[in-house]
């Protein structure tokens, strides 16, 4: 099981995903991007969250 927390990356944000690799965790969180912030993930971003994707 892998996870990553919004608040790692943008202070303030309790949303939380948990995925079975780090794979589908990194997919959930660009899906969440695109729909609920309107965001296309650049090169920054996805480091920064690639980075902060721990064993849950």
């Amino acid at each position: 099981m892998e996870a990553f927390r919004c608040g790692d990356v943008v202070p303030g944000r309790l949303r939380e995903f948990l995925g079975v690799d780090r794979e589908d965790v990194l997919a959930q969180v660009g899906e969440h991007a695109r729909t609920d912030h309107g965001l296309e993930p650049d090169d920054a971003p996805v480091r920064a969250v690639e980075e902060r994707v721990r064993d849950a």
